[in-house]
């Protein structure tokens, strides 16, 4: 385990950042506050954290709509997010994007796809970009349990298996595509089953644990960086909302909830880092506290932040290539 103090206040920054944001996003759905679909990442923070902060500042992320918690862990500034939310000029995006569609090219952060599947032949193609300059980038792109039965899915893995591109595949299995169980559409038994007739590597991790999942990144992203060749990680985790908010989840049974919320990575990160007194509850209270003012500051400042114009509606769809 990391004992660096800086970097485990670091994690639980961007965890409880991910937590207050979707919490609150959460609120002002239900109050009507909020415009269009919401798909809240609670419980999955661990893996938008320990892999994100394994990643350069060059590297490259695709997301889903579920992007909220990738956005915050790759440090898209918190005012930038909530601007989106509300469809404000200070949004990521101007306001124009959404939920959904969270992108900073600065970032990296190629984008939030709406179309499930969508950004794993983007990120392929990023990574055999880098590959063909000469450059040792790596991409990461993240989907769901329900993304592997897409054409997109196999299509992707296979594109990067043949041509040599350096992305890692995150299959954030959170056990529902959309209200599905995964015991009923995965066939296979397991995403990383669904690799080995590509000749890509792939491994299966706690997604609840930060640690297991920063460990695990840190490794198939040294190797995509050296090697050249694509990976798979399978994060097994609990998305605590629905499909989208609204979703009343009465597809959830009541045991499996209480026993995913008992490990809640959280409270994982809380136990791992104070038994052996590598921080104190405290600390981490203190950190906690501020990420909930830090959201709650970012919300009241894009309450208040002026729409777009009109006349900018047409704008950013297309671009001329010179």
């Amino acid at each position: 385990m990391i004992e660096d103090r800086d970097t485990l206040l670091g994690l639980w920054q961007r965890m409880t950042r991910i937590r207050r944001f979707e919490e609150r996003a959460s609120t002002d759905k239900e109050a009507d506050l909020l415009e269009g679909y919401i798909h809240n990442y609670s419980g999955q923070e661990a893996i938008a954290t320990g892999i994100i902060t394994q990643l350069r500042a060059d590297d490259w992320i695709t997301s889903t709509y579920r992007n909220h918690g990738h956005s915050i862990a790759r440090d898209v500034p918190l005012e930038a997010m909530t601007g989106e939310l509300l469809g404000r000029t200070t949004g990521v995006c101007g306001g124009k994007g959404g939920s959904m569609h969270a992108v900073d090219q600065d970032l990296g952060m190629i984008g939030g796809m709406g179309i499930v599947a969508g950004g794993m032949p983007i990120a392929a193609g990023a990574a055999l970009a880098a590959r063909r300059r000469g450059q040792d980038r790596v991409a990461v792109t993240f989907f769901g349990d329900g993304a592997v039965h897409q054409g997109a899915f196999h299509e992707s893995m296979t594109f990067a298996a043949l041509f040599n591109c350096p992305v890692i595949f995150v299959c954030e299995n959170n056990l529902y595509a959309e209200t599905t169980a995964v015991d009923y559409h995965l066939i296979a038994g397991s995403v990383i089953a669904m690799a080995e007739p590509y000749g890509v590597h792939a491994t299966q991790v706690d997604g609840m644990d930060v640690f297991a999942v920063r460990d695990a990144a840190e490794q198939l992203i040294a190797r995509a960086r050296y090697t050249g060749r694509p990976a798979l990680l399978e994060a097994m985790t609990y998305r605590y909302g629905g499909q989208y908010e609204g979703d009343t989840q009465t597809y959830k049974p009541p045991q499996e909830v209480a026993q995913w919320r008992a490990r809640d990575p959280l409270l994982t990160f809380r136990r791992r880092v104070t038994e052996p007194g590598l921080l104190t509850h405290g600390d981490l209270d203190e950190v906690a506290e501020r990420s909930r003012v830090e959201v709650a500051d970012a919300f009241a400042a894009a309450a208040l932040a002026p729409w777009p114009d009109p006349s900018v509606l047409l704008t950013d769809v297309y671009t001329e290539i010179s």
